[in-house]
């Protein structure tokens, strides 16, 4: 059951709204001013038309799903997608508020072997599902990244909240930089990480984006 009252799903003030129509569904989503560079990116390959067409090439259930690889507008089915992009990267915007909770719209990236500064794809981006902790499966799990890491989670009563509640994927958090959250249409994003895939976690019907709109004011 989702709890969509725990997604913020109130717009601030000066908060950028995104409409994302695909083959499954509408999905509604704002963009934080927090992580300006995501942002204004994210508007400026929208305004440019650059998503439409693409498809969600990469969903796995319980976890996320992933499109922006332009590579993936007229792949063939069975082709491995996900190293396709811009030749420029972003400087992350890893905020400790903006965690990985579901409906969180973060960008994707290259691993830290080759991109140890945690630059992020300017168009790759995921919608995390992840899963729901209990107190203990999350406090547990939190104690492993802190050991294999050696970093300080810090997690706020409200962040454990919304993984205890609403769900996400705690371990990400710190990684990769989290630019915005769904308002609007989780059920489509629920149905799109459930649907059939092959080997590389692409959809076996191909998941089209067939249109990003930036809402004017």
């Amino acid at each position: 059951m989702l709890a969509p009252l725990l997604l913020s799903c109130s717009q601030q003030k000066g908060e950028t709204e995104v409409i994302i129509e695909t083959t499954m569904g509408t999905i509604e989503l704002k963009l934080y001013n927090e992580t300006p560079k995501h942002r204004d990116n994210f508007i400026s390959l929208a305004g440019e038309q650059y998503f439409d067409s693409l498809l969600f090439h990469r969903v796995i259930p319980d976890f996320m799903i992933q499109g922006g690889d332009p590579d993936s507008k007229h792949a063939p089915a069975g082709v491995r997608l996900g190293e396709g992009g811009p030749d420029y990267r972003l400087n992350a915007e890893i905020r400790p508020g903006l965690i990985h909770k579901r409906g969180a719209l973060a960008a994707a990236r290259e691993g830290d072997d080759v991109n140890p500064a945690k630059m992020s794809s300017p168009s790759q981006f995921y919608i995390v599902w992840g899963k729901v902790y209990d107190k203990q499966e999350l406090t547990t799990l939190v104690r492993l990244i802190e050991e294999r890491t050696g970093r300080t989670m810090n997690l706020t009563a409200e962040q454990a909240t919304a993984y205890t509640t609403v769900g996400g994927v705690p371990f990400l958090d710190g990684e990769y930089t989290v630019f915005g959250e769904v308002t609007k249409g989780l059920e489509v994003v629920e149905k799109i990480q459930n649907v059939e895939r092959d080997q590389f976690d692409r959809p076996l019907t191909d998941v089209r984006i067939l249109k990003v709109t930036i809402k004017e004011d």
